[in-house]
Protein backbone atom coordinates (compact mmCIF):
# COMPACT_ATOMS: atom_id res chain seq x y z
CA UNK A 1 0.00 0.00 0.00
CA UNK A 2 2.88 2.40 0.66
CA UNK A 3 3.76 2.35 -3.04
CA UNK A 4 0.20 3.19 -4.16
CA UNK A 5 0.83 6.99 -4.33
CA UNK A 6 3.89 6.30 -6.48
CA UNK A 7 1.87 4.02 -8.78
CA UNK A 8 -0.94 6.56 -8.97
CA UNK A 9 1.39 9.44 -9.84
CA UNK A 10 3.02 7.29 -12.53
CA UNK A 11 -0.35 6.60 -14.12
CA UNK A 12 -1.36 10.26 -14.24
CA UNK A 13 1.95 11.59 -15.47
CA UNK A 14 0.26 11.66 -18.89
CA UNK A 15 -3.50 11.78 -18.20
CA UNK A 16 -4.44 11.63 -21.89
CA UNK A 17 -2.51 8.42 -22.45
CA UNK A 18 -3.94 6.81 -19.29
CA UNK A 19 -7.51 7.70 -20.26
CA UNK A 20 -6.94 6.38 -23.78
CA UNK A 21 -5.66 3.01 -22.51
CA UNK A 22 -8.57 2.83 -20.06
CA UNK A 23 -11.10 3.48 -22.84
CA UNK A 24 -9.47 0.96 -25.19
CA UNK A 25 -9.63 -1.76 -22.56
CA UNK A 26 -13.19 -0.81 -21.61
CA UNK A 27 -14.47 -0.93 -25.18
CA UNK A 28 -12.72 -4.24 -25.89
CA UNK A 29 -14.15 -5.93 -22.79
CA UNK A 30 -17.59 -4.38 -23.31
CA UNK A 31 -17.63 -5.89 -26.79
CA UNK A 32 -16.52 -9.21 -25.35
CA UNK A 33 -19.32 -9.13 -22.77
CA UNK A 34 -22.03 -8.17 -25.28
CA UNK A 35 -20.99 -10.87 -27.75
CA UNK A 36 -20.94 -13.50 -25.01
CA UNK A 37 -24.37 -12.33 -23.88
CA UNK A 38 -25.60 -12.65 -27.46
CA UNK A 39 -24.13 -16.14 -27.63
CA UNK A 40 -25.97 -17.04 -24.42
CA UNK A 41 -29.20 -15.63 -25.83
CA UNK A 42 -28.90 -17.66 -29.01
CA UNK A 43 -28.17 -20.84 -27.05
CA UNK A 44 -31.16 -20.10 -24.82
CA UNK A 45 -33.43 -19.59 -27.83
CA UNK A 46 -32.39 -22.87 -29.43
CA UNK A 47 -32.67 -24.89 -26.22
CA UNK A 48 -36.04 -23.31 -25.38
CA UNK A 49 -37.51 -24.15 -28.80
CA UNK A 50 -40.04 -26.93 -28.45
CA UNK A 51 -38.87 -30.34 -29.65
CA UNK A 52 -42.43 -31.70 -29.40
CA UNK A 53 -43.80 -29.23 -31.96
CA UNK A 54 -43.45 -30.03 -35.66
CA UNK A 55 -44.01 -27.74 -38.65
CA UNK A 56 -45.19 -29.43 -41.84
CA UNK A 57 -44.57 -27.24 -44.90
CA UNK A 58 -43.99 -27.69 -48.59
CA UNK A 59 -40.69 -29.31 -49.56
CA UNK A 60 -40.35 -26.70 -52.33
CA UNK A 61 -40.66 -23.64 -50.08
CA UNK A 62 -41.62 -23.09 -46.45
CA UNK A 63 -43.17 -19.70 -47.25
CA UNK A 64 -44.15 -19.25 -50.90
CA UNK A 65 -45.61 -22.69 -51.61
CA UNK A 66 -49.02 -23.60 -50.17
CA UNK A 67 -50.33 -27.02 -49.19
CA UNK A 68 -53.86 -28.37 -49.64
CA UNK A 69 -55.89 -28.15 -46.43
CA UNK A 70 -57.04 -31.73 -47.06
CA UNK A 71 -53.68 -33.00 -45.79
CA UNK A 72 -54.89 -32.26 -42.27
CA UNK A 73 -56.80 -35.53 -41.85
CA UNK A 74 -53.90 -37.46 -43.33
CA UNK A 75 -51.50 -35.94 -40.79
CA UNK A 76 -53.83 -36.59 -37.88
CA UNK A 77 -53.82 -40.31 -38.58
CA UNK A 78 -50.04 -40.62 -38.14
CA UNK A 79 -49.23 -42.46 -34.87
CA UNK A 80 -47.72 -40.11 -32.30
CA UNK A 81 -49.59 -37.03 -33.52
CA UNK A 82 -51.46 -35.48 -30.60
CA UNK A 83 -52.87 -32.45 -32.41
CA UNK A 84 -52.58 -30.94 -35.90
CA UNK A 85 -53.65 -27.38 -36.73
CA UNK A 86 -53.68 -25.74 -40.20
CA UNK A 87 -51.95 -22.36 -40.36
CA UNK A 88 -52.05 -19.61 -42.96
CA UNK A 89 -49.51 -16.77 -42.82
CA UNK A 90 -50.01 -13.39 -44.48
CA UNK A 91 -49.01 -9.75 -44.17
CA UNK A 92 -51.00 -6.66 -43.37
CA UNK A 93 -50.59 -2.97 -42.67
CA UNK A 94 -52.34 -0.59 -40.29
CA UNK A 95 -53.18 2.94 -41.45
CA UNK A 96 -49.81 3.41 -43.23
CA UNK A 97 -47.82 1.09 -45.54
CA UNK A 98 -44.87 1.32 -43.16
CA UNK A 99 -46.87 -0.05 -40.21
CA UNK A 100 -46.52 -3.75 -41.02
CA UNK A 101 -48.07 -6.55 -38.96
CA UNK A 102 -47.80 -10.30 -39.41
CA UNK A 103 -51.02 -12.28 -39.66
CA UNK A 104 -51.53 -15.86 -38.46
CA UNK A 105 -54.80 -17.57 -39.34
CA UNK A 106 -55.69 -20.73 -37.39
CA UNK A 107 -58.68 -22.98 -36.91
CA UNK A 108 -60.09 -21.98 -33.49
CA UNK A 109 -61.59 -25.41 -32.83
CA UNK A 110 -60.30 -27.58 -29.99
CA UNK A 111 -57.16 -27.00 -27.95
CA UNK A 112 -55.29 -25.32 -30.80
CA UNK A 113 -52.97 -23.16 -28.57
CA UNK A 114 -51.16 -26.31 -27.39
CA UNK A 115 -49.72 -26.63 -30.91
CA UNK A 116 -48.16 -23.15 -30.68
CA UNK A 117 -45.70 -21.26 -28.51
CA UNK A 118 -48.36 -18.74 -27.57
CA UNK A 119 -49.57 -18.06 -24.04
CA UNK A 120 -53.24 -17.08 -24.12
CA UNK A 121 -55.71 -16.69 -21.24
CA UNK A 122 -58.58 -19.24 -21.36
CA UNK A 123 -61.24 -16.52 -21.60
CA UNK A 124 -59.53 -15.08 -24.67
CA UNK A 125 -59.34 -18.51 -26.30
CA UNK A 126 -63.10 -18.92 -25.70
CA UNK A 127 -63.88 -15.46 -27.07
CA UNK A 128 -61.77 -16.16 -30.15
CA UNK A 129 -63.76 -19.33 -30.81
CA UNK A 130 -67.14 -17.57 -30.54
CA UNK A 131 -66.65 -14.86 -33.18
CA UNK A 132 -65.67 -15.29 -36.82
CA UNK A 133 -64.15 -11.82 -37.02
CA UNK A 134 -62.31 -12.20 -33.69
CA UNK A 135 -58.65 -11.22 -33.49
CA UNK A 136 -56.06 -11.96 -30.82
CA UNK A 137 -53.20 -9.46 -30.70
CA UNK A 138 -49.73 -9.95 -29.32
CA UNK A 139 -48.92 -7.85 -26.25
CA UNK A 140 -46.31 -5.92 -28.24
CA UNK A 141 -48.96 -4.92 -30.78
CA UNK A 142 -51.28 -3.74 -28.01
CA UNK A 143 -48.48 -1.64 -26.52
CA UNK A 144 -47.50 -0.14 -29.86
CA UNK A 145 -50.93 0.85 -31.15
CA UNK A 146 -52.91 1.09 -27.91
CA UNK A 147 -55.49 -1.46 -29.05
CA UNK A 148 -57.82 -2.86 -26.41
CA UNK A 149 -60.34 -5.66 -26.13
CA UNK A 150 -63.52 -4.57 -27.91
CA UNK A 151 -61.80 -2.41 -30.54
CA UNK A 152 -62.90 -2.81 -34.17
CA UNK A 153 -59.70 -2.58 -36.24
CA UNK A 154 -59.58 -2.06 -40.04
CA UNK A 155 -56.48 -3.57 -41.68
CA UNK A 156 -55.10 -3.79 -45.19
CA UNK A 157 -54.19 -7.40 -45.98
CA UNK A 158 -52.08 -8.97 -48.72
CA UNK A 159 -55.11 -11.22 -49.26
CA UNK A 160 -58.00 -9.91 -51.35
CA UNK A 161 -61.62 -10.12 -50.20
CA UNK A 162 -64.29 -11.69 -52.41
CA UNK A 163 -65.20 -8.24 -53.73
CA UNK A 164 -61.55 -7.54 -54.62
CA UNK A 165 -60.97 -5.22 -51.68
CA UNK A 166 -57.93 -5.75 -49.46
CA UNK A 167 -59.50 -3.96 -46.50
CA UNK A 168 -60.59 -6.28 -43.71
CA UNK A 169 -61.93 -5.51 -40.23
CA UNK A 170 -61.47 -7.59 -37.09
CA UNK A 171 -62.60 -7.33 -33.48
CA UNK A 172 -59.98 -7.52 -30.73
CA UNK A 173 -61.04 -10.17 -28.21
CA UNK A 174 -57.79 -10.70 -26.29
CA UNK A 175 -54.02 -10.56 -26.15
CA UNK A 176 -51.26 -13.16 -26.05
CA UNK A 177 -47.50 -13.48 -25.63
CA UNK A 178 -45.08 -15.61 -27.64
CA UNK A 179 -41.97 -17.43 -26.40
CA UNK A 180 -40.66 -18.06 -29.92
CA UNK A 181 -38.23 -15.24 -30.76
CA UNK A 182 -38.42 -16.19 -34.43
CA UNK A 183 -42.19 -15.84 -34.58
CA UNK A 184 -42.24 -12.10 -35.22
CA UNK A 185 -42.62 -9.19 -32.82
CA UNK A 186 -45.84 -7.70 -34.18
CA UNK A 187 -48.35 -10.43 -35.00
CA UNK A 188 -52.08 -11.04 -34.69
CA UNK A 189 -54.19 -14.21 -34.89
CA UNK A 190 -57.44 -14.45 -36.84
CA UNK A 191 -59.88 -17.22 -37.72
CA UNK A 192 -58.81 -19.40 -40.66
CA UNK A 193 -62.37 -20.60 -41.54
CA UNK A 194 -63.52 -16.98 -41.85
CA UNK A 195 -60.45 -15.92 -43.85
CA UNK A 196 -60.65 -18.92 -46.18
CA UNK A 197 -64.37 -18.45 -46.86
CA UNK A 198 -64.08 -14.71 -47.50
CA UNK A 199 -60.86 -14.55 -49.56
CA UNK A 200 -60.87 -14.35 -53.34
CA UNK A 201 -58.08 -16.81 -54.14
CA UNK A 202 -56.16 -19.60 -52.45
CA UNK A 203 -59.20 -21.27 -50.92
CA UNK A 204 -58.66 -24.59 -49.12
CA UNK A 205 -54.90 -24.10 -48.97
CA UNK A 206 -52.62 -23.28 -46.04
CA UNK A 207 -49.04 -22.25 -45.53
CA UNK A 208 -48.22 -25.11 -43.15
CA UNK A 209 -49.50 -27.33 -40.36
CA UNK A 210 -48.49 -27.17 -36.70
CA UNK A 211 -48.27 -30.63 -35.18
CA UNK A 212 -48.04 -31.32 -31.44
CA UNK A 213 -46.63 -34.71 -30.46
CA UNK A 214 -47.63 -37.06 -27.68
CA UNK A 215 -43.92 -37.67 -26.97
CA UNK A 216 -40.98 -35.42 -28.03
CA UNK A 217 -38.84 -38.55 -28.50
CA UNK A 218 -41.04 -39.50 -31.46
CA UNK A 219 -40.23 -36.30 -33.38
CA UNK A 220 -37.95 -37.85 -36.01
CA UNK A 221 -40.16 -40.91 -36.45
CA UNK A 222 -43.37 -38.90 -36.84
CA UNK A 223 -41.72 -36.40 -39.18
CA UNK A 224 -40.57 -39.20 -41.49
CA UNK A 225 -44.00 -40.83 -41.43
CA UNK A 226 -45.75 -37.58 -42.36
CA UNK A 227 -43.38 -36.90 -45.25
CA UNK A 228 -43.62 -40.47 -46.54
CA UNK A 229 -47.40 -40.14 -46.90
CA UNK A 230 -47.01 -37.29 -49.38
CA UNK A 231 -43.92 -38.63 -51.15
CA UNK A 232 -43.99 -38.52 -54.99
CA UNK A 233 -47.10 -36.35 -54.95
CA UNK A 234 -47.61 -32.82 -56.26
CA UNK A 235 -47.50 -31.51 -52.71
CA UNK A 236 -44.55 -33.22 -51.05
CA UNK A 237 -43.96 -32.06 -47.51
CA UNK A 238 -40.97 -31.42 -45.33
CA UNK A 239 -41.49 -31.80 -41.58
CA UNK A 240 -39.16 -30.25 -39.02
CA UNK A 241 -39.30 -29.63 -35.30
CA UNK A 242 -39.27 -26.08 -34.01
CA UNK A 243 -35.89 -26.76 -32.42
CA UNK A 244 -34.46 -28.03 -35.70
CA UNK A 245 -35.68 -24.88 -37.43
CA UNK A 246 -34.00 -22.70 -34.79
CA UNK A 247 -30.73 -24.59 -35.20
CA UNK A 248 -31.01 -24.34 -38.98
CA UNK A 249 -31.52 -20.58 -38.79
CA UNK A 250 -28.34 -20.25 -36.76
CA UNK A 251 -26.35 -22.43 -39.15
CA UNK A 252 -27.33 -20.13 -42.01
CA UNK A 253 -25.14 -17.37 -40.54
CA UNK A 254 -22.20 -19.74 -40.12
CA UNK A 255 -20.34 -20.99 -37.07
CA UNK A 256 -21.59 -18.52 -34.47
CA UNK A 257 -19.00 -19.50 -31.87
CA UNK A 258 -16.20 -19.11 -34.43
CA UNK A 259 -17.46 -15.66 -35.42
CA UNK A 260 -17.47 -14.50 -31.81
CA UNK A 261 -14.01 -15.93 -31.13
CA UNK A 262 -12.66 -14.30 -34.32
CA UNK A 263 -14.05 -10.87 -33.47
CA UNK A 264 -12.90 -10.99 -29.83
CA UNK A 265 -9.48 -12.32 -30.86
CA UNK A 266 -8.97 -9.56 -33.42
CA UNK A 267 -9.99 -6.90 -30.90
CA UNK A 268 -7.64 -8.27 -28.21
CA UNK A 269 -4.68 -8.47 -30.62
CA UNK A 270 -5.26 -4.89 -31.73
CA UNK A 271 -5.53 -3.88 -28.07
CA UNK A 272 -2.23 -5.58 -27.26
CA UNK A 273 -0.36 -3.78 -30.04
CA UNK A 274 -1.83 -0.39 -29.15
CA UNK A 275 -1.31 -0.59 -25.39
CA UNK A 276 2.17 -2.12 -25.59
CA UNK A 277 3.29 0.67 -27.93
CA UNK A 278 1.93 3.36 -25.65
CA UNK A 279 3.50 1.82 -22.55
CA UNK A 280 6.91 1.52 -24.23
CA UNK A 281 6.65 5.19 -25.19
CA UNK A 282 5.78 6.01 -21.60
CA UNK A 283 8.87 4.17 -20.31
CA UNK A 284 11.13 6.11 -22.69
CA UNK A 285 9.61 9.40 -21.51
CA UNK A 286 10.08 8.42 -17.85
CA UNK A 287 13.71 7.27 -18.19
CA UNK A 288 15.15 10.01 -15.95
CA UNK A 289 12.49 9.40 -13.28
CA UNK A 290 13.14 5.67 -13.26
CA UNK A 291 16.87 6.30 -13.02
CA UNK A 292 16.29 8.45 -9.94
CA UNK A 293 14.22 5.67 -8.36
CA UNK A 294 17.11 3.25 -8.88
CA UNK A 295 19.53 5.80 -7.47
CA UNK A 296 17.55 6.06 -4.22
CA UNK A 297 17.54 2.28 -3.75
CA UNK A 298 14.84 0.68 -5.94
CA UNK A 299 16.03 -2.68 -7.25
CA UNK A 300 15.45 -3.97 -10.78
CA UNK A 301 12.70 -6.24 -9.45
CA UNK A 302 11.02 -3.36 -7.64
CA UNK A 303 10.97 -1.22 -10.78
CA UNK A 304 9.65 -4.17 -12.81
CA UNK A 305 6.83 -4.75 -10.32
CA UNK A 306 6.07 -1.01 -10.19
CA UNK A 307 5.46 -0.83 -13.95
CA UNK A 308 3.50 -4.07 -13.81
CA UNK A 309 1.32 -2.74 -10.99
CA UNK A 310 0.50 0.40 -12.98
CA UNK A 311 -0.61 -1.74 -15.92
CA UNK A 312 -2.69 -4.05 -13.74
CA UNK A 313 -4.47 -1.15 -12.07
CA UNK A 314 -5.53 0.56 -15.28
CA UNK A 315 -6.29 -2.62 -17.23
CA UNK A 316 -8.36 -4.29 -14.53
CA UNK A 317 -10.30 -1.10 -13.82
CA UNK A 318 -10.96 -0.71 -17.57
CA UNK A 319 -12.01 -4.37 -17.84
CA UNK A 320 -14.39 -4.02 -14.89
CA UNK A 321 -15.91 -0.86 -16.36
CA UNK A 322 -16.37 -2.46 -19.80
CA UNK A 323 -17.97 -5.59 -18.36
CA UNK A 324 -20.26 -3.43 -16.23
CA UNK A 325 -21.37 -1.55 -19.35
CA UNK A 326 -22.07 -4.84 -21.13
CA UNK A 327 -24.04 -6.15 -18.16
CA UNK A 328 -26.18 -3.00 -18.01
CA UNK A 329 -26.79 -2.93 -21.77
CA UNK A 330 -28.01 -6.53 -22.10
CA UNK A 331 -31.33 -6.01 -20.23
CA UNK A 332 -32.10 -3.18 -22.67
CA UNK A 333 -31.25 -5.36 -25.67
CA UNK A 334 -33.32 -8.21 -24.20
CA UNK A 335 -36.45 -6.24 -25.09
CA UNK A 336 -35.63 -6.96 -28.74
CA UNK A 337 -33.81 -10.31 -28.45
CA UNK A 338 -35.14 -12.63 -25.76
CA UNK A 339 -32.81 -14.67 -23.60
CA UNK A 340 -29.83 -12.29 -23.51
CA UNK A 341 -27.97 -12.53 -20.23
CA UNK A 342 -24.53 -12.14 -18.71
CA UNK A 343 -23.43 -15.41 -17.06
CA UNK A 344 -21.16 -15.01 -14.05
CA UNK A 345 -18.47 -17.08 -15.73
CA UNK A 346 -18.24 -14.46 -18.50
CA UNK A 347 -17.40 -11.79 -15.93
CA UNK A 348 -14.65 -14.00 -14.50
CA UNK A 349 -13.27 -14.76 -17.97
CA UNK A 350 -13.43 -11.06 -18.88
CA UNK A 351 -11.43 -10.03 -15.83
CA UNK A 352 -8.97 -12.83 -16.56
CA UNK A 353 -8.56 -11.51 -20.10
CA UNK A 354 -7.96 -8.03 -18.72
CA UNK A 355 -5.30 -9.47 -16.41
CA UNK A 356 -3.65 -11.41 -19.24
CA UNK A 357 -3.58 -8.42 -21.58
CA UNK A 358 -2.10 -6.27 -18.79
CA UNK A 359 0.67 -8.77 -18.10
CA UNK A 360 1.52 -9.23 -21.78
CA UNK A 361 1.37 -5.52 -22.61
CA UNK A 362 3.44 -4.52 -19.59
CA UNK A 363 6.02 -7.32 -19.79
CA UNK A 364 8.32 -5.70 -22.37
CA UNK A 365 8.07 -2.13 -21.00
CA UNK A 366 8.66 -3.42 -17.45
CA UNK A 367 11.73 -5.38 -18.60
CA UNK A 368 13.12 -2.27 -20.32
CA UNK A 369 12.59 -0.28 -17.15
CA UNK A 370 14.23 -2.97 -15.00
CA UNK A 371 17.32 -3.14 -17.26
CA UNK A 372 17.76 0.61 -17.20
CA UNK A 373 21.34 1.71 -16.46
CA UNK A 374 21.36 4.65 -14.14
CA UNK A 375 24.50 6.32 -15.44
CA UNK A 376 23.42 6.02 -19.06
CA UNK A 377 19.91 7.27 -18.31
CA UNK A 378 21.07 10.28 -16.34
CA UNK A 379 23.54 11.08 -19.10
CA UNK A 380 20.54 11.32 -21.45
CA UNK A 381 21.26 8.19 -23.53
CA UNK A 382 18.01 6.41 -22.67
CA UNK A 383 17.50 2.70 -22.07
CA UNK A 384 20.37 0.29 -22.62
Amino acid sequence: MKYLPLIWSGLWRKPGRTVLIFLQVSVALALFGVLQGLKTGVAHAVSAARADLLLVHSRLSSIAQSLPAGLLEQIRTVPGVKLAVPVELFGMTYQKPTERIGGVAVDPAGDWPSAFTYTIAPQYVAAFRESRTAMLIRDLVADKYGWQVGDHIPLTLTIAHMDGSTTWAFDVVGTFSDSDIGGGRYIVIVSLPYLDEARLTGKSTVNHFNVALSDPKLAAQVADAIDQRSANSSHETKTESLRELAQSDMQQIGDFDFLIRAVVGAVLVALLFATTTMMIQSIHERTPELAVLKTVGFTDSAVFLLILAEALLIFLSGAAFGLALATLSLPLAARFVLGLSMPGVVLVIGLALGLAVALISAALPAMLAARLRVATALAGHGVA
